[in-house]
């Protein structure tokens, strides 16, 4: 496996995360209105502050992810399954570099993890 072309894909993700977590961040702390507001002003100001936080999060998680799989790189662990030990199939390490399962490991998880939010709902 060329590790070397999905070293340089997550190293352009990571750059690509860290620029958009930082403007989030800014945005969010910018977002406030001018200091003559009314209750909808701020409410709308709230609001983007809220969803730039929430996706600078969502991003930062996923940052976390590229590092990890940077250091699988590192470790001589990358592409194979962090469940099976199994290869990932390329195409989805050319679609989701840092990926950690195989297609149909994923599927499981995400099964699972959905019959779980599902039981919880209805308690």
């Amino acid at each position: 496996m060329n590790t070397e072309h999905y070293k340089q894909l997550l190293l352009a993700k990571q750059r690509e995360l860290l620029d958009s977590i930082k403007r989030h961040e800014n945005e969010a702390r910018e977002s406030r209105s001018a200091e003559v507001e009314d209750e909808i002003d701020r409410v709308i100001s709230a609001e983007g502050q809220a969803a730039n936080f929430q996706e600078a999060t969502i991003e930062a998680q996923t940052l976390t992810l590229v590092e990890e799989a940077l250091q699988r790189i590192e470790n001589g662990t990358y592409g194979k399954s962090l469940e099976s030990g199994e290869p990932i199939e390329p195409a989805r390490l050319e679609a989701v570099p840092w990926a950690q399962y195989s297609l149909q490991e994923q599927e499981k998880l995400d099964r699972s993890a959905t019959s779980a939010q599902e039981l919880d709902s209805i308690s």
